[in-house]
Order: C-alpha cells, then structure tokens, then sequence
C-alpha cells in the first residue's frame, strides 16, 4: 500500500509538472503591437538623415482633436516612432517643425495662446491584421499595405516622402521615409 501511494504521489507530481506550459507568463521581450518607424532626410542628399527641428509630434482624432502621444515632446529629432489606430485603417498624425507656443506677455490668459512653427498633417492608411502571439500574451497586431498622404496647406515643409517597408511588423527597421 505504501509503495501504491508513492507511486500515485509520483506520477501525481509528473502530471502536474508536465501540464504547466511555457507560455503561462508573457516575457517582456516578446514583441508586441509596433509603432510605425518615420525617419528624417535630406532633400538635397537622400542618403543622408536629416534633423528636424523642435519638432513635436501628436495624433488627431477623427473629430480633429489633438491627441498627445506618449513620451513625445518638443526636440531636434531624425526618428519618430508612431502607434497607430488599432481600431480604425487610418491614423491620422501632425509632425509640428519648429513648435513653440508665444504667449504674447499674458501667460495667465489661455485664450492669448498662439502655437508657432510649421504642422504637417499626414494620413497614414492600413489594413489590420490580429497575429496569435500565445496563450499568455495573447494577440499583436501588424499593418499591411501601408498608404501615406500628406495634407496639403500651402506651406509644406515635407517635400517628398517614401515607404520603405509597407508591412508593420516590427519596430526595429524604418518604415517611411521624410525628405525635408
């Protein structure tokens, strides 16, 4: 009977060991949903990245509303990674050069406000696609057939611009090319 209870015990504690998986605990190394990668250049030679200066870089809803990103802020930058609308098959984005807000003396006054520099709204278009990553990680996903426009205003500061990689599927390469 003894020998029955340890054996029991043991292939108790087999089961119970082979039945735990891997994947019970997402690793923070897994890959997750990407950001679509923008890159800088210049206009004059392409091969080069180019600096943007003070640029701030925010989301606008579909009403228009300005949606703030998370860890932008105002600086001289030649990449901008951008998460984009897992809920829609557009993104819309500004890239504001130059930003700066004047305050014309009355700092009290929000009213008085006047944001300066150059935004260019660009239309970012996709189709969305779910990848099972694992049972504890669950789903990511990527964006095919990436599509960029940018929204003419009579003083554009991007001249040109250039997929390079029209799958989202990562953030460790470049995805679009700016030329400014």
């Amino acid at each position: 009977m003894k020998r029955l209870n340890i054996l029991l015990g043991l292939i108790f504690t087999a089961v119970i060991l082979l039945s735990c998986e891997k994947d019970d605990i997402c690793a923070e190394a897994t890959s997750t949903t990407p950001k679509l990668v923008i890159e800088f250049y210049d206009i004059i030679d392409p091969d080069i990245p180019k600096a943007v200066s003070r640029l701030l870089v925010y989301g606008l809803s579909e009403n228009g509303e300005i949606t703030p990103l998370q860890d932008e802020t105002v600086s001289n930058k030649t990449t901008v990674s951008v998460p984009l609308q897992t809920n829609l098959d557009e993104t819309r984005i500004v890239l504001h050069r130059d930003f700066e807000i004047d305050d014309n003396g009355t700092p009290d006054n929000p009213d008085d406000d006047i944001v300066l520099g150059n935004p260019e709204e660009l239309r970012i278009l996709y189709t969305r696609e779910d990848i099972y990553v694992s049972r504890a990680c669950g789903y990511k996903m990527i964006f095919n057939d990436l599509g960029l426009t940018s929204i003419q205003d009579g003083d554009n500061w991007i001249i040109n611009s250039e997929i390079i990689n029209s799958t989202v599927e990562n953030e460790l390469s470049v995805h679009v090319k700016i030329f400014h």
